[in-house]
């Protein structure tokens, strides 16, 4: 994998972490597979695929459910990263080392770490290939391979990225360019963009704008910029409700938005970049930059692409309720990686691997799914420095919210769980499989149990 494409699969959570209930589930009263067993590095109750948001949550919960030894990890890389921060990276609020943990602390204590990547899936022989032909077996398979990143797909990246004024939050290469860039700004365009394929965390590529704009009017800066937002998109953001509020916000701000314009070519040693007009094919035109902020296209991992347990998409196909695997039913699915029609971010995974815990333990008692995912998601909306507009909504584009107010505001108390409150809640609990969304939160809060 390029270096461009290693990072987890991380994006915004949010919930209520003083109702977080940290008690140890009670492990499942199934039976071990009793079937002849390969050496234990060849096989393993449940292998999960990835070591990001998904993949270590799912495996501290399948620890407590078959036991360390039975569940493996694959995952070549040796850090886990909290993406969700690389936002405030890139506005110069917090520092990259902050957000980087060694892969073996997070992965749950006996379960095994196979520092390898997978090369093939063959859910027909429940097993997986590795580098250097290395067969593994598994009763249960949990793929949470996450999302790859695509900034060759841009003429002249990623080596247009050797040049200043330009970075990229997306990347652990690319996310301090970001914040230099900025402090480098001096006078002219400062162009931020949407790429046109899905993205992990939506909002991600408007949030640094909105910090952008707050570090120029502090600096004094802001009378020199034109500050744009160039989107693939028709729309500034999918649900309503939030598009509404942040509409008000560049108005506001004076902020330029040009839709339908997608970045496909960077000329970093002229400071030049070329947007092509969705509308009109074959239209383009070139903008001179100040600044530039990258979202690189994306797309599922190359080893899903044409795999069995993958829709023509090449993305993990599994129910929508459920997330287990619409062909395989002992092959499940969680995160970016998969085609679950909802945003992808961290705080879906969080909702999702509740749901999947649920899930897994009836497979293996052999009784159907019950539990259902509504395509709950979450998106902190950073519009400054000290504001955060909390977007939640579900698989039908319908605010979800947690709380008793009106979260298309923008709000302090929100930006302070965003940069101080939520990093505590992924490594603590949602990695430690402990957390499963703000659901329980929002039920108590519409009892009026405030």
């Amino acid at each position: 994998m390029s270096p461009f494409g290693a990072v987890s699969s991380c994006s915004s959570l949010c919930s209520g972490v003083w109702l977080l209930k940290p008690g140890m589930q009670k492990m499942s009263s199934f039976s071990l597979h009793t079937a002849a067993r390969c050496a234990a590095r060849n096989y393993y109750e449940v292998l999960v695929l990835g070591g990001g948001t998904g993949g270590i949550a799912m495996s501290a919960r399948m620890k407590r459910k078959v036991g360390a030894e039975n569940v493996a990890v694959v995952e070549p890389s040796k850090t886990h990263y909290y993406q969700p921060m690389w936002t405030l990276v890139g506005g110069g609020v917090k520092q990259l080392a902050d957000s980087a943990r060694p892969m073996g602390s997070v992965i749950p204590k006996g379960v095994e770490w196979i520092k390898s990547q997978v090369t093939t899936l063959d859910p027909d022989k429940n097993c997986v290939w590795l580098e250097n032909d290395t067969k593994v077996s598994y009763k249960y398979l949990i793929i949470a391979l996450g999302i790859s990143l695509h900034y060759e797909k841009i003429k002249g990246l990623p080596e247009g990225f050797d040049h200043p004024k330009i970075g990229s939050n997306y990347s652990v290469q690319t996310v301090e360019k970001t914040w230099r860039a900025l402090q480098d700004f001096k006078e002219g365009n400062a162009i931020f963009t949407f790429p046109n394929t899905p993205v992990k965390c939506a909002g991600a590529p408007q949030k640094i704008m909105y910090l952008s704009d707050a570090y120029l009017r502090k600096t004094g800066k802001r009378s020199k910029a034109n500050i744009m937002f160039n989107t693939s998109l028709g729309v500034i953001f999918g649900v309503k409700k939030y598009a509404d509020a942040l509409l008000e916000v560049i108005k506001d701000r004076n902020l330029t938005v040009n839709y339908k314009c997608n970045l496909i070519e960077v000329r970093a040693d002229k400071h030049e970049a070329v947007f092509e007009n969705l509308d009109k094919p074959g239209v383009t035109e070139v903008y001179q930059y100040e600044m530039l902020h990258v979202t690189p296209p994306m797309g599922p991992p190359a080893v899903l692409v044409n795999s069995p347990v993958s829709d023509e998409g090449g993305w993990v196909d599994v129910d929508k309720e459920t997330l287990q695997h619409k062909k395989y039913p002992n092959v499940f699915g969680i995160g970016d990686c998969t085609n679950l029609p909802t945003s992808k971010t961290a705080a879906a995974v969080a909702a999702q691997s509740g749901v999947l815990d649920k899930t897994i333990s009836l497979v293996m008692k052999n009784e159907m799914p019950v539990k259902k995912y509504d395509g709950y998601t979450s998106c902190p909306l950073v519009t400054g420095y000290n504001k955060v507009i909390l977007a939640e909504f579900d698989y039908n584009a319908q605010p979800l919210e947690t709380f008793p107010i009106d979260q298309s505001k923008e709000r302090a108390t929100m930006y302070h769980m965003k940069a101080d409150m939520m990093p505590l809640l992924y490594w603590n609990a949602l990695l430690k499989g402990y957390w499963g969304g703000p659901a329980p939160v929002r039920k108590l809060m519409h009892l009026g149990l405030k």
